[in-house]
């Protein structure tokens, strides 16, 4: 990937898979106009072009912080006009995110907070380090999520949960997380945690890219749609991997047994 962003680290640690990492360390990889414009260039080039990678992971620098959302020491004394343009980048990010093409793992090494946590909601799945903490703080800074945070909190841990985190801004715990079904696995260390999301991630990317990519748009729909219209999504979703190369060499590798060799067409 060639596009350089100032505070993002690109690093391809295994075939086809991608690690971007947040990299703002001595502010706790919190997001200023600057990442914000960074999240959004980036993974909007994966919907432009999703041959780039076939697994993003996400995760922030360092071991204390994915990310602490957004950087309040820029905001102090922004004006509201100012703060509406900035925001509006989120939103643009945010959308980005949800609707890249390419699957992508949350690895959260620490604080995620406000729109960190909000990240991390958009990721597609989320792994965590036990010194992992969430958040959604806004109301006591005088606003609300604005990141998906009410839409993607309840949606991962139930509409009275998400009330209560969102209400309070009360932090909770990795292992709360957990328990609740937001984060997928947890782990000791943030070492191990990044194994095991790059691990993941690899297993991702070794499958059919295509398949990947239809199976993921098509789970998206099972919370937005009932199910008569959802199977009809999948049935859509599904044809369109009838007729790929990528289909053909499964079904040879199976029969030869032997690993396939998928090239995303």
């Amino acid at each position: 990937m060639a596009a350089a962003y100032p505070t993002l680290r690109l690093e391809t640690p295994a075939q086809h898979v991608l690690m971007v990492t947040m990299s703002r360390p001595d502010a706790m990889n919190a997001m200023n106009t600057q990442m914000m414009t960074d999240l959004r260039d980036c993974f909007a080039s994966f919907y432009v072009d999703p041959d780039i990678a076939r697994c993003i992971v996400l995760t922030g620098a360092g071991d204390r912080a994915f990310c602490a959302g957004a950087d309040l020491k820029e905001r102090n004394g922004m004006t509201d006009a100012a703060w509406r343009r900035q925001h509006a980048i989120v939103e643009q990010a945010i959308r980005a995110m949800m609707d890249c093409p390419v699957p992508v793992i949350a690895a959260v090494n620490g604080a995620a907070f406000a729109g960190g946590c909000e990240l991390a909601l958009s990721c597609d799945f989320l792994y965590a380090s036990e010194n992992a903490r969430f958040a959604q703080t806004e109301v006591a800074l005088g606003i609300i999520p604005g990141a998906m945070g009410t839409q993607n909190l309840p949606r991962a841990i139930g509409v009275r949960r998400a009330k209560e985190a969102i209400l309070t801004a009360t932090p909770f715990s990795a292992a709360e997380a957990h328990a609740w079904g937001l984060v997928n696995r947890l782990f000791p260390t943030v070492a191990e945690m990044r194994v095991a999301a790059l691990a993941t991630a690899a297993r991702i990317a070794a499958n059919a890219p295509v398949a990947v990519r239809q199976a993921k748009a098509s789970i998206g729909k099972a919370t937005d749609l009932d199910r008569a219209n959802g199977y009809a999504y999948e049935i859509e979703a599904y044809n369109r991997t009838v007729g790929t190369e990528d289909r053909l060499e499964g079904i040879r590798a199976f029969n030869e047994k032997r690993k396939p060799d998928f090239k995303g067409r």
